[in-house]
This record gives C-alpha cells, structure tokens and sequence, in this order.
C-alpha cells in the first residue's frame, strides 16, 4: 500500500537523499559523461550505468523530465478512459522507475508494477527510491527480441526504443500488444521519436488496438514525413544539478516528447488535440489542432464567449474543445 502519494515533489526528494554524499562536481561530471553516450549506440546488454554514483546522478538529472513526460501521456490515457484503472502494471526498460512513479500518482498507486531492466544498479536505486511510496518488483531482464512480458493491464515503454534495433522494436512493441490491455510508449520529442511512435502505432494498430491518445482516431497521421513531427512538452523544475550540467539561470525547462496510448478496450479520444503552443492575439487565440478531418487552425474570438476564455487557458497537448466541467 501507498505511504505516500507519489507527486514531482515526492520524487525530488528521494532523489535528493540518494545523492546525499555524492559531491555535487562528480554527480555533474558523472551526467555530462552519460548525457554523451547512454542513449547513443550502447547495446542494452552492457549497460553505461556502471556503479551506484553513475545511477544515482543520472536519476537526479533524468528521472524528474521523464516523470513528468510519462505523466502527461498517462493522464491522456486517463482522460480517454476514466472508468478504467489497471491492476497490473509493467514497466519496460524502466531503469529507476519514473514511468512506474506516474502510473502510481495517476491512478493513485492502484496498480501492482513490474520493472524491468538490465542495469542492476538502476533496479537496486530505483527499489530504494520507491520504499515506502509505491508497491513493486524489480527484476534484471534483457530488453530485445526475446522478452517474454506476463499478462498485464498495462504496459510502459519509456525512453527505450531508440537504445534497441529496429527489429529489437518491432518484436517489443509486438510483444507489449501480445501481453497488455493498453500500451503507452513515450520517446524523445525529436523526428526520430516520432518516427518511432509512428512505427509502434501503426503495429499496434495492426494488433487490434484503438488509439487513446493522443491522436483523434486510429487512422493515417496527417504529417506529411519528412516535413513536420509531432510531439508535446512537460514542464519540469530545474535542479542544481540541471543548473550545473547545462548553465543558465531558469527555474524551469520544457522536455520535449512524443507518445501513443492505445487500448484493447473502449476509450473515447479527444475530438482534437493542440498540436502546437496557442497563439494568444488581441482578442483572438490561434489553436493549431490535429482532429478527425486532419491538420487544422482554429480561430477563437471573444464572441465565442466562454470557449474564448478556455482557448486562452489553452495548453499545448490538451484536448480540444475541453470537457464540459458543468
């Protein structure tokens, strides 16, 4: 059972005491050295994250965006299904567990989670951050072709893809459809992300799953390749040890991401998705949608009446229109 309930706050903290010790130069000097390879060309069976420092730094520096990405596809998913709340959880190559922190917070820690990854440190850090906040098993497991997953409602592939080949991805995403009631995968939001997601919505789709989020409908996506891409952001808090690896003096940064949900049962998606940041004019929003019908601009004036101020408050990602609150 919950002690207590996972939150950006919560995560931060546990962070905090796992690096407790680590001087604040080798935990920067530890991250700018697996900032350069870990999510580069090194085979997922020799793992970069060699030592519990290694870890422990990369955790603070990464673990805080991923959470927060994962989160934003989670509650997508939720939006899509609000009657639905897993009992199982699989985490694939979730390392630390940031994917397995936003299943706990969204659906408040309901679900049993598995993690899976082949760094044994991860797993060790990742089962001490989680004591005493969520409920777990952390297992060593090779990610690749040959990943047998169990049954499960729900499987999470985060910032995984783009370390396994593209047969390693296509037998995963496979796999993932094999064993779970709903898959979320969630990649960088750069072209090559997106074309990951693409290639594991189209096989999930082919698998028989409908797309929860954050697409409209399970069809063709309108992009035409090679000219655009689609992807979100999360706003994520900046740490000391952000400050330190990349300088400057925000208290903030956006991590860009791209994602699908899908689902073997029924979930209503949004009628459209802000596809861009909302342009706010004199009296005007300007909301670039992706809806059933394609790529689209709205226009909203303030002779929309209420819907003007809700396009104002408007976020990136969000559903459009919103949910009638009344």
């Amino acid at each position: 059972m919950n002690a207590s309930h996972p939150s950006a706050d919560t995560l931060r903290a546990a962070l905090a005491a796992v690096l407790d010790g680590l001087p604040p130069r080798q935990a920067a000097q530890a991250v700018e050295r697996l900032i350069a390879n870990y999510r580069g060309a090194t085979p997922t069976h020799a793992p970069v994250l060699r030592d519990r420092s290694d870890v422990a730094a990369y955790a603070a520096y990464r673990m805080p965006a991923t959470f927060e990405a994962v989160r934003a596809a989670l509650f997508a998913l939720a939006d899509a299904a609000p009657d639905w709340t897993p009992a199982t959880h699989t985490d694939v190559g979730g390392g630390t567990g940031a994917a397995s922190w936003a299943v706990a917070e969204t659906w408040e820690g309901a679900a049993r989670t598995t993690v899976l990854d082949w760094a044994e440190p991860a797993l060790a850090i990742g089962q001490e951050l989680a004591r005493g906040v969520f409920d777990a098993d952390w297992r060593r497991e090779r990610i690749g072709a040959a990943l047998r997953l169990p049954d499960t409602d729900l499987v999470t592939v985060s910032y995984v893809l783009n370390e396994l080949t593209e047969a390693d991805r296509t037998a995963l995403v496979t796999e993932a459809a094999r064993a779970a009631r709903a898959v979320v995968i969630v990649e960088p939001g750069t072209p090559d992300g997106y074309e990951r997601i693409i290639a594991a919505r189209t096989l999930l789709i082919d698998a028989g799953f409908t797309v929860a989020a954050p697409c409209p409908h399970s069809g063709a996506c309108p992009i035409v390749p090679g000219t655009d891409w689609c992807h979100f952001a999360a706003r994520v808090s900046r740490s000391s040890l952000h400050r330190q690896v990349k300088g400057g003096s925000l208290p903030y940064e956006d991590e860009k991401y791209a994602y699908v949900a899908a689902t073997r049962f029924p979930a209503g998606p949004a009628t459209a998705r802000v596809v861009r940041r909302p342009q706010i004019r004199k009296g005007q929003v300007l909301l670039d949608l992706c809806g059933p019908d394609g790529l689209a601009r709205e226009t909203v004036t303030k002779r929309h009446g209420p819907l003007y101020k809700q396009a104002r408050d408007a976020e990136w990602g969000d559903a459009w229109p919103p949910a009638d609150e009344d």
